[in-house]
């Protein structure tokens, strides 16, 4: 991840130095990861790749929480036909699978990073709503919250002043291991094609660019950014598994994405 931060500059200038005379070289001393088909340090590639699919990832699942926190605290503290009716909504677009609405939302515009974002945001919110409304259900039960109601605050007091601060860890927690899923997802798209343009190099781009070079026994520019993807994600995936459990041993499998 370090790399990640520091390297970029570096990977900016060198990304597009064209060597025809070093396409598609194995791993070397020169190129530890090898070259692509254009003759390109591979290992910069990756890294520069890597900042951008984080990038995405991060934006998307940022935007993706701050919607569902908000649809998921309204529909928990106003309750009744509201609770109802966004519950309803959740239930109708997790019925579609995410991949297939994001390549309808992709398709829209044209491909670049913000389309993309935009796409992971809005088919990643609804397991957030899920988790805020439930843990705010759960709050509203809450003696400190039937005094503050009894003591003639609002419901947008209430919810402001004492149910959303309360359900910010797992908001946040949630955000953390949608970074991974929203970094897969910007992958899969590229991949198909309807993600980052070809000549920005993320991870999904990569690989897309790379499946001629496998079916003629070149593997390495498929392998290093399909590890590119693998190893951050279990990294992440790690560390929110250690903040999950210091935030609410008892209910983990609520915190599941």
């Amino acid at each position: 991840m370090l790399a990640v931060l520091l390297v970029p500059p570096l990977v900016r200038l060198d990304q597009q130095a064209v060597d025809l005379g070093a396409r598609l070289l194995p791993p070397n001393w020169s190129h530890p990861f090898g070259t692509d088909d254009l003759g390109r340090d591979l290992l910069l590639r990756c890294v520069y790749g890597l900042r951008v699919s984080l990038l995405v990832g991060v934006v998307a699942a940022f935007t993706a929480t701050v919607i569902g926190t908000v649809v998921g605290a309204t529909a928990g503290a106003l309750g009744g036909w509201v609770d109802r009716g966004v519950m309803r909504v959740v239930d109708t677009f997790s019925s579609v699978p995410h991949l297939l609405l994001g390549i309808f939302i992709v398709a829209l515009f044209r491909p670049g990073v913000w389309p993309v974002v935009v796409s992971v945001a809005l088919t990643h919110w609804l397991s957030t709503a899920r988790i805020v409304r439930a843990e705010v259900l759960s709050l509203r039960s809450r003696p400190y919250i039937d005094a503050a109601v009894s003591g003639g605050a609002s419901r947008w007091r209430v919810a402001v002043r004492h149910l959303l601060p309360a359900v910010l860890p797992q908001a946040a927690l949630a955000a953390v291991l949608m970074v991974p899923h929203a970094m897969w997802h910007e992958s899969a798209l590229s991949f198909l094609g309807l993600g980052l343009p070809t000549h920005t190099a993320s991870l999904g781009t990569l690989i897309q660019g790379a499946r001629g070079s496998l079916l003629a026994g070149q593997w390495w520019p498929t392998l290093f950014p399909g590890l590119f993807v693998i190893v951050p994600t279990l990294a992440i995936a790690g560390l929110a598994g250690a903040w999950r459990e210091r935030i609410n041993p008892r209910r983990r499998s609520e915190l599941m994405l």
